[in-house]
Parts: C-alpha cells; sequence; structure tokens
C-alpha cells in the first residue's frame, strides 16, 4: 500500500514539473512573440481607447521625443479628477504605441507651492503661455472656497512649444456636458497639437486681396491661429495665371467689389487642380458704424460677381438678412441720469448665435458661432458635389429680402414670435465631390488647347466651404485704442465665442490629407447619475451596496464548508 502511495505521490509530481514547465514555456514564447506582434483590445461600447489610423501614424513618424506637461495635479471636484484619469489613459495609449518612447508627460500641480506670491508668479507665467486658468467653487464643511485651477497643457519638441487646452467650453452647456465633450476631444486635440508642434513641412494658405477683402489687422488673430499649421500670407491676383501657384488652400473674406473674369478664371481654375477655398460672402452690405452714428440703415444686396460660379459649384447665395430670435446681445440707451446715458443689452435679432447640433467634425460640440448680418443659402443641382449644412439658424427665424431698413428702435418693442416662423435657414455650407469649371464649353479652343494655360474643365474629388457672412472671421476693433479683440470675443458681454475654432477647423478639415479631423465626430455617452433616484433611493441602495458584498461571502463560506464536510465524509 505504501509504495503504490509513493508511487502516485512521484507521478503527481512529475505531473506538477511538466506543468510548470509547459506554464514557463509558454510565458516565455509569449515575451518573444510580443516583441514583433504588437496589439491592444479597447473593450469599452464606444471604442474610446482605440486611435485612429491618423493619430497613429502621427505618433510612430515622431523623430525625437515629444514632452507634455499636464497641469491637472490635485485635490479636483470628480469631474476634473475623471478628466485627469482619462488624459493620462489617452497619453498611455500615445506612450504605447510611439517608437523609442517618443511620448512623455507629467503631471503638474500649479498650486502646490504654499507661498501665495510665488503661486501667483506661476498663475501668470502659465496664462502668458497661453493656458487659461478656471476658477472652481469647491465645497467645504464650514461653507466653500475658491480654487484656481489650469486644465491644460504644454506640448514641447524640439525647443517649440504650443498651449492645449484640456477644457472645452460651450454656451448654455452643463459642466457635466462639457467635461464630457472635453474628453470626446481628447484624441483629436492631443494628436493635433503633437502633429502642429513636430510637422518639419507646412503647406501654404492665402488670404485674397484686390477685392475690398477684410484687412490683414481685421483677421490678423486668425493669421496667427493658422500660422501654427501653415504658412500664411496675402495673395492678389490682378489676372495673372500663376498668381496662386504654391498656393494650397484659399480664403476669400468679405470682399465688397466685383472680381473680373479673368480673376475667377485664375480661381476656377485653382479649384480644378485641387485647391481649396474657403468662401466668406456678404450678398448684403449692411454694417454696424452707419447704425451706431443715426441709429438707422438700409442693408442692400451687393454683387461680387461670383454668383455664376457658386452656383455652378452646388450654392446660391440669398440677397436677404436673417433675423433670429436666438441672438447676441448689443447695448442700447434706454434712458439718461443727468448727462450720463444709461445703457441696457438687448438681444439683436441681426447677430444671430449659432448653436449647431450638426455631428459633423468642423462643427461638433463647437461654442456658439456669432454671425453679422447673415444671410441664407441654399444647394443646388450637381449629383457629384455631396453638400452638407454647417451652421443654420435656430427654429425661430425670420428673413428680410433686401433692401432692408435696419434701425435699433425695434428693440423697443417686444418681437413677434409668430413672424419669426422660419426654422434652421441654412448658412454655411460644404461641398464635397467633383466640381465643373464655369468656363465648360464658354472659351475658344486657342485658350483651352492652350498649353500655357493648361485649361482644365473638371476636378479630381474637392472640398470647398460657403458661409454666407464675412464678419465669422473679422475681429473687431477697440475703437479707443485701435487694439483688435480676439476672434470671436463679444466686448459688451466678455463672452468668448467659437468663430475661431470653427473656422480653423473648416481650414483644417478642407486641408487635411490624413484624416484627422473626422476623429471630432467621436461620441462618448454621457452616463449620468439620476440625482432624483439618489435622494429618494439613498438608503436602500447603501444597504444593498453593504449587505450584498457580505452575503456573496457567507454563502460562499458555507458552500465551501458543506462540499469540504461532504468530500472528507467519503
Amino acid at each position: 500500500m505504501s509504495k503504490t502511495v509513493v508511487k502516485s505521490n512521484k507521478s503527481s509530481k512529475k505531473q506538477s514539473l511538466i506543468q510548470l514547465a509547459l506554464a514557463l514555456l509558454i510565458v516565455i514564447m509569449l515575451n518573444v512573440i510580443s516583441l514583433y506582434a504588437f496589439s491592444r483590445f479597447d473593450l469599452t461600447s464606444e471604442k474610446r481607447y482605440t486611435l485612429s489610423d491618423a493619430t497613429k501614424k502621427i505618433i510612430t513618424d515622431l523623430k525625437d521625443v515629444v514632452y507634455i506637461k499636464v497641469y491637472l495635479e490635485g485635490e479636483f471636484p470628480a469631474g476634473f479628477k475623471r478628466l485627469r484619469n482619462e488624459t493620462k489613459e489617452m497619453l498611455d495609449e500615445f506612450r504605447a504605441y510611439s517608437k523609442e518612447n517618443n511620448i512623455q508627460y507629467e503631471f503638474i500641480n500649479p498650486s502646490e507651492n504654499p507661498d501665495v506670491k510665488k503661486r501667483n508668479e506661476v498663475y501668470r507665467q502659465l496664462t502668458d503661455l497661453g493656458l487659461q486658468p478656471t476658477n472652481l467653487e469647491v465645497k467645504e464643511e464650514n461653507g466653500s472656497s475658491q480654487q484656481i485651477i489650469f486644465p491644460g497643457a504644454l506640448i514641447s519638441f524640439n525647443g517649440k512649444q504650443v498651449p492645449l487646452q484640456l477644457l472645452k467650453s460651450r454656451l448654455g452647456a452643463s459642466p457635466e456636458e462639457m467635461l464630457n465633450n472635453s474628453i470626446q476631444a481628447l484624441e483629436y486635440e492631443l494628436a493635433s497639437s503633437i502633429k502642429k508642434v513636430s510637422s518639419l513641412y507646412k503647406s501654404k494658405v492665402a488670404f485674397l486681396d484686390g477685392h475690398g477683402e477684410l484687412d490683414s489687422n481685421e483677421v490678423k488673430d486668425i493669421s496667427n491661429a493658422l500660422l501654427e499649421y501653415y504658412f500664411v500670407e496675402r495673395k492678389t491676383i490682378n489676372g495673372k495665371l500663376d498668381a496662386l501657384d504654391g498656393v494650397k488652400g484659399l480664403i476669400i473674406a468679405k470682399p465688397d467689389s466685383v472680381f473680373t473674369e479673368k480673376d475667377k478664371f485664375v480661381i476656377d481654375q485653382f479649384v480644378m487642380r485641387g485647391g481649396k477655398v474657403m468662401f466668406l460672402i456678404d450678398p448684403i452690405f449692411a454694417t454696424m458704424d452707419s447704425l451706431n452714428n443715426s441709429g438707422l440703415t438700409v442693408g442692400i444686396a451687393q454683387s461680387q460677381n461670383l454668383e455664376d460660379m457658386l452656383f455652378r459649384y452646388g450654392v446660391r447665395l440669398n440677397n436677404n438678412l436673417v433675423q433670429d430670435l436666438q441672438a447676441a446681445p448689443i447695448p442700447v440707451v434706454v434712458g439718461y441720469t443727468g448727462n450720463q446715458p444709461q445703457q441696457k443689452l438687448f438681444p439683436w435679432p441681426f447677430f444671430p448665435l449659432i448653436m449647431s447640433q450638426n455631428t459633423h467634425p468642423i462643427v461638433n460640440n463647437l461654442n456658439a458661432i456669432k454671425l453679422e448680418f447673415a444671410s441664407s443659402l441654399d444647394t443646388v443641382g450637381h449629383e457629384e458635389i455631396k453638400k452638407t449644412i454647417l451652421l443654420s439658424s435656430s427654429d425661430y427665424t425670420k428673413l428680410l429680402n433686401a433692401p432692408v431698413r435696419i434701425s435699433v428702435n425695434m428693440l423697443q418693442n417686444k418681437p413677434d414670435i409668430r413672424q419669426y416662423a422660419k426654422k434652421q435657414q441654412p448658412l454655411a455650407a460644404l461641398l464635397e465631390g467633383t466640381f465643373t469649371s464655369i468656363y465648360k464649353n464658354r472659351l475658344s479652343a486657342k485658350i483651352t488647347d492652350s498649353k500655357d494655360i493648361n485649361f482644365k474643365e473638371k476636378s479630381n474629388f474637392n472640398r470647398m466651404i460657403v458661409i454666407a457672412d464675412g464678419d465669422v472671421i473679422r475681429s473687431e476693433r477697440n475703437k479707443s485704442t485701435g487694439q483688435m479683440y480676439p476672434l470671436g470675443y463679444d466686448r459688451f458681454t466678455n463672452q468668448q465665442y467659437g468663430n475661431k475654432n470653427f473656422i480653423l477647423n473648416c481650414v483644417n478639415y478642407l486641408m487635411d490629407d490624413s484624416g484627422l479631423i473626422t476623429v471630432r465626430s467621436r461620441e462618448l455617452k454621457l452616463r449620468l447619475l439620476d440625482r432624483e433616484r439618489i435622494k429618494t433611493e439613498k438608503g436602500k441602495w447603501q444597504v444593498i451596496a453593504v449587505s450584498l458584498p457580505l452575503l456573496s461571502i457567507v454563502l460562499l463560506g458555507a458552500y465551501r464548508y458543506f462540499a469540504r464536510k461532504r468530500k472528507y465524509t467519503k
């Protein structure tokens, strides 16, 4: 009997050694395979940690280390802790795909210094570098206190540094929605900033001159923002066929005079050869300057001689002005105290605020966009062109055909909502497809056959954007100092609208060959706790949370006890 037991023990020991050896061999083989094959698994329903091919290419193409300082360390409310954790997890994903650890990061608490003077100096330095602070109200046992945080990052590469604001604000959105939108945008914002700071080659974007377009000061802020991605300059055509050579993107910002047929021909052939154009056109001439001086002005139709060209490409601009009850306010004198005028802010229907619900990458989760004296547009014909409406007015819209009498006195009366019966009038459109030249079948054989002109009557796949408002790209001027405000800044409300991000997204979408901007359309579901159920069912869920684990342990222990008793009783 004893020999049998010894033999059984030896056999069992031998099997154990074989199993251990097999396990070690499997581990070694997996490690060897992992050196040559790399894969990660994303088990989230929205695939939030699955990086796009464009992002992976940006990360893997890095030739040196990108260093990221994230200023999201410290004691935060739960929402900001979530933003911090999601940022860290996204950076871990970036680092996993980078070669030679070319993604490095650290999290920094800018408020850790107990010395108030030194802490304020750090705040000032971060603000100068382009990071915007957020003032939080933190609830404590004895009341509440104010806490300043910088929900942003500084991204450095080879001596170049760019700021990145991680928290994205949106007018009318709850804090939970803003945090969720910020988390949704993490991959795009981080990848875009890394691309911006590490790119060696930049395409050329030009602002057109010579037709009364906005001057360099009026587009200075957006030009500086574009300079981080592209070479930016101003171009005048003057009928020269080679005027746009070397240019990849063209911005035509609020022209007020007629285009000659020669200039139109150059632009048309620029489009046919793959050039990207952004038209920002005012069909109606109306300004606040004359309104401020007399309280009355007239909006009149103006032609830039571009109507036939845009119609051929797939858009018709209408000679009307849009009035929208969802509008930005302007100050109006409501009385006097002595000689001092008393002003009050009233929504000005000619300044619509566009809150886009579109999920297209250009406008997804953008803050409200402010337009001024905008017109509506229609998309027309051409099955080869896909038309996407980027901006639309609200459900309470009114259209006024030119000529339009514009008076501040209209604000004295409450608007009749029945007159604002038009809904979601198109204001900006993206056109994608194969464009046909406006000069097809209109030119002599001498021109079309000329090798110097090299006329092309049809484009390959191309894109363009048409906006029926030129002021969406214009920065306002401080009349007392002459200083230009940042694009989208409203001096009356101190509100920063989303105009700059909208224009940047438009240009990036047109110019982007990698497809990175499509990541902006990714959506993460906002899963919030039901606060009312928390109040009414708090006790029940507390009992379940405490008793269920204990009950599970007791049941598991009882099962193991009776199982062992039954086994050894036999």
